[in-house]
């Protein structure tokens, strides 16, 4: 009989808040369906207590951790060396023990990406992003580095978003416009593709709308929400009402969730299988 082991392999996600995190349904999902013997926590760590958890997770054994809001820039002081993407995005979702070294890198845009030609090709594509946080930096890099003609940020905070429009300057080929987003912001009507990068909407605010005109919204647009919980949100629920095809959040999940398995364990995961997982708890008919 072969050596019984209770001691699993752990990975989980650091965030405040943590609660309305689905990604351990279908991480965990995952490690049951191909056999790993992994475990995903969820976990909430409050700014102030990031480099604690941090020094935890290495004293643990964890083999790799997500982070979330509000901590994938923080999190890089506490980390070895950055993944190409992650150095030219300024943001990490990813840490990976490679050795006795840390690796912070990022799937998050890589993730949405991926999602997104599904259903069109970005290259070429004239882009409206709302938000210039972590998610909004990894989406808007992987974006540009694809080909799209032309990206517009649109934020609240100018400085904030004034860093990202530099980055994305210095570092892509794509034209790139900021707006200072003040009221309700009208969509150009040449606009390919309209994200939602900001937290607006996300569980348990399920109510908070964008401050945008959705009358702006034309049904050639594809728009796409990057919060899972809920999938629908007011957004994208408008869009559709607009005549718009519409990304949830869960294709993006999916798609960097499933990166993040492959860099903590060497396994391609089903993500068929990661994506009904998250269906069957959003999805349920009423």
């Amino acid at each position: 009989m072969s050596a019984l082991n209770f001691l699993p392999t752990l990975t989980g996600c650091f965030a405040q808040p943590a609660a309305e995190n689905p990604t351990v349904v279908m991480m965990e999902a995952a490690y049951r369906h191909h056999g790993i013997h992994a475990r995903y926590v969820n976990m909430e760590v409050p700014p102030e207590k990031l480099a604690e958890a941090v020094r935890g997770a290495k004293a643990q054994g964890y083999v790799g951790f997500n982070c979330s809001l509000p901590h994938k820039v923080a999190v890089i002081e506490h980390l070895d060396t950055l993944g190409d993407s992650a150095k030219v995005i300024g943001a990490v979702n990813c840490a990976v023990k490679r050795g006795e070294r840390w690796i912070g890198e990022n799937t998050d845009g890589k993730g949405f990406l991926s999602s997104l030609e599904e259903v069109t090709d970005p290259k070429g594509k004239r882009i409206v992003i709302f938000g210039a946080g972590g998610a909004s930096r990894a989406i808007a890099v992987e974006l540009a580095l694809a080909g799209a003609a032309k990206i517009t940020l649109v934020n609240r905070s100018e400085p904030r978003g004034a860093e990202l429009s530099e980055l994305l300057k210095r570092e892509t080929e794509s034209e790139i416009e900021l707006v200072n987003w003040r009221g309700r912001y009208r969509l150009p009507e040449s606009t390919d593709v309209v994200v939602n990068a900001t937290s607006i909407g996300l569980f348990p605010d399920m109510d908070a709308c964008l401050e945008l005109d959705v009358e702006s919204l034309m049904p050639h647009m594809v728009v796409a929400d990057v919060i899972p919980n809920p999938p629908l949100t007011n957004l994208l629920r408008a869009a559709s009402q607009r005549g718009c095809r519409t990304l949830d959040g869960l294709g993006m999940l999916v798609n960097q969730g499933a990166t993040n398995i492959e860099y903590w364990t060497g396994t391609t995961p089903d993500k068929g299988l990661m994506r009904a997982a998250l269906e069957a708890v959003f999805l349920r008919p009423e």
